[in-house]
């Protein structure tokens, strides 16, 4: 049997851990590469070898061919994994290794330049006769004027992209000319190809993947299915396995189809064949991706088959170890990924460091993340945190863990999707499996407000106790098995008969006083009403407590300025102590990322790709004034009024921070 001795992975985040995992099971060491600005990554710490090969900018990191061929030569290395994203489906990349006389741990680069564009994809598709909408393509004009022939609503796609990166829908004509605009710019941006493409879009549909793997001995089998419906801007968000939707009879068809597929076209590695299925379950060709998926883990957890490891095996020269009578479905498996990002508006990534991270404590559950408590979440790169995946006898069950296990994962700091995804798999679509591709638009507004209602449920004061109490034991070494040192609190007399605290909670501030503390028990008055406290246990950013002999639990964290995160019944409730000593005020403001009236801000670090407006230039409330790119996301920057530029303080292409003034307008007259 050929090995493989030494692995670089061209690649970051969870997706290289991944690699790490699989490679080490087989003795191979690995070499990470990293941008600086990816130093405390665990993927950087878990490997043998590390090396940095710039700042921040891709051209010159994780998309910079000639240093990361270099850095496998000089360590040794005599294969490249690149995981997904970035170079993974290059065929330029592939050449480069096999020039260098290093083995590409994928397919062979004739599929990937076929399947890489999806034009070409659907030439190659449609002369094996797999079902397939119609599309068209173009230069700009000439799609402006051909869409309407297949009829609107179409989708609109980078013909070189991929991972939903560009797409659009438009549903009129009128719409047309300005979303082929934006998709060809992302397109360029992206993928360095800015031609667009444009096919029928399918009402109602199921996204439906189908996994194989394939050798160098002309042998492909496929793993069975994914569903992949539940996405927000075409990104999947939740995928599971085996679908629920398809019959066995589909399912056997689909599964023929894809690797009728590989065949065709001699794939030799992992990949997938994407599917669109309509609401009376005819299936048609989408696109293949030549690279191991982000959601390959519930094919693993169903299969019981490590797809990473049949990929090295395979690129190694072996053939195929499986033959399909060797591949059934056990069980049911669920794949949640966790983001930074704000449901509630519209899914903006939210970067920045987190206060507590704890990941859940559930037994036989999977969690794939490139990220440590320390890690800061990046505006530079996806805001994915990690995949949660979990394992169950049936779907049921499978939803059951995960809700237990997404109840359990607590992240202060930055906004999750966390709630939104224990709300999602509550949802009676999910139950009922009536979902399509446009669940997140049609649901997320209903959501939303649910999670909104939930936590306004929630008693204030056991939040506001919780935090209290918790903050007030590290003033007190009185209590039995409290020996903190003193500190200035007790210095001037901090337990009077009656203590005033003002407390920032939410928006709102509310004075609670505390009549009195005796063998550890507390006495609060919130608005006039009395409530006895007790602690039970405290740990690391855990308290134990009860109220008016209700037992609570609740998580607390504090950031740099002292603005506490509380964790309560699965919400998250903001809170800060505006206590009379000089060191411990601090601003109470919770907007860190806004604007006043003449200055104008990015919600969070990135790059300008695009600038709307001119000096001496008049706009309205709401006008577009900038495009930042954070994320692989494009947020518009809209004028907070009516007003005239005065400036623009930024060019095309700049890096900024969330507290660079872009816009200044004239000074307002009162």
């Amino acid at each position: 049997m050929n090995v493989i001795h030494k692995i670089l992975i061209a690649n970051r985040g969870e997706i290289a851990v991944r690699v790490i995992r699989s490679a080490k099971k087989l003795g191979i060491k690995v070499v990470a590469i990293y941008s600086q600005v990816d130093a405390d990554s665990l993927h950087v710490t878990m490997a043998d070898e590390s090396w940095c090969i710039g700042e921040v900018e891709l051209s010159d990191t994780y998309l910079n061919i000639p240093k990361i061929i270099d850095v496998a030569l000089q360590t040794g290395c005599d294969a490249i994994h690149p995981g997904y994203g970035f170079l993974a489906e290059n065929p330029l990349f592939v050449e480069a290794c096999v020039e260098a006389g290093i083995i590409f741990i994928g397919p062979h680069p004739e599929a990937m330049k076929i399947m890489g564009n999806k034009i070409e994809a659907r030439a190659f598709v449609k002369k094996i006769k797999i079902p397939m909408t119609d599309g068209v393509t173009g230069t700009k004009q000439e799609l402006e004027k051909t869409a309407h022939k297949i009829g609107f609503p179409v989708l609109l796609k980078a013909a070189a992209g991929g991972g939903g990166k560009g797409m659009r829908i438009v549903y009129k004509e009128s719409e047309l000319a300005e979303a082929i605009e934006a998709t060809s710019r992302q397109a360029l941006a992206y993928f360095g190809d800015e031609t667009v493409y444009i096919e029928k879009f399918v009402e109602e549909p199921r996204h439906i993947e189908i996994q194989i793997l394939g050798d160098n001995f002309g042998n492909v089998i496929h793993l069975y299915e994914r569903e992949c419906s539940i996405q927000r801007r075409y990104q999947k968000i939740i995928e599971e396995s085996p679908s629920p939707t398809l019959t066995p009879e589909i399912r056997e068809k689909m599964g023929a189809a894809a690797v009728a597929i590989g065949k065709a076209i001699g794939y030799n590695n992992a990949g997938t064949i994407e599917f669109l299925v309509d609401k009376d379950l005819n299936y048609y060709f989408l696109e293949m991706n030549t690279r191991i998926q982000v959601e390959h883990p519930v094919t693993e957890m169903v299969t019981g088959i490590d797809l990473v490891e049949e990929q090295i095996h395979v690129a190694a020269g072996n053939k195929l170890r499986l033959q399909q009578k060797d591949i059934h479905q056990h069980g049911h498996a669920i794949e949640c990924r966790i983001y930074a990002e704000d449901p509630a508006n519209n899914f903006q990534p939210s970067p920045g460091r987190m206060t507590f991270y704890k990941e859940p404590e559930i037994p036989g559950i999977r969690i794939d993340t490139g990220i440590t408590a320390n890690t800061e979440i990046k505006s530079s790169f996806d805001p994915m945190i990690c995949k949660l995946i979990v394992w169950g006898k049936d779907r049921h069950e499978a939803s059951q863990i995960m809700l237990l296990a997404l109840e359990d994962y607590i992240i202060h700091g930055i906004r999750t999707n966390i709630t939104y995804l224990v709300k999602l798999l509550q949802s009676e679509a999910f139950i009922s499996n009536t979902i399509t591709t446009k669940f997140c638009d049609e649901h997320t507004a209903a959501l939303t407000k649910e999670i909104i209602n939930d936590k306004n449920e929630i008693p204030d004061h056991v939040p506001m106790i919780g935090y209290l109490m918790f903050t007030l034991k590290r003033n007190l070494k009185t209590i039995p098995g409290w020996f903190e040192k003193p500190n200035l609190w007790e210095t001037v007399g901090y337990w009077r008969n009656l203590m005033n605290i003002r407390l920032q909670f939410e928006e709102m501030e509310v004075t609670v006083k505390v009549p009195g503390y005796a063998e550890n028990n507390f006495l609060f008055e919130i608005r006039g009403k009395a409530f006895h406290s007790s602690p039970i246990a405290y740990s690391p950013n855990r308290i134990d407590f009860t109220v008016d002999h209700h037992n609570y639990i609740v998580w607390v964290s504090e950031d740099s300025e002292n603005q506490a995160y509380v964790s309560c019944h699965g919400h998250i409730f903001r809170l800060k102590r505006h206590d009379i000593l000089a060191e411990s005020v601090f601003s109470s403001g919770f907007d860190m990322h806004g604007h006043d009236s003449n200055h104008v801000t990015s919600p969070m670090p990135g790059k300008v790709i695009r600038i709307q407006v001119k000096g001496g230039e008049s706009v309205k409330k709401g006008d577009p004034l900038l495009i930042i790119e954070a994320m692989k996301m494009e947020n518009l920057i809209v004028s907070p009024r009516d007003a005239v530029v005065k400036s623009v303080n930024v060019s095309v292409n700049e890096r900024v921070e969330t507290v660079t003034a872009l816009v200044e307008f004239e000074e307002t007259e009162i």
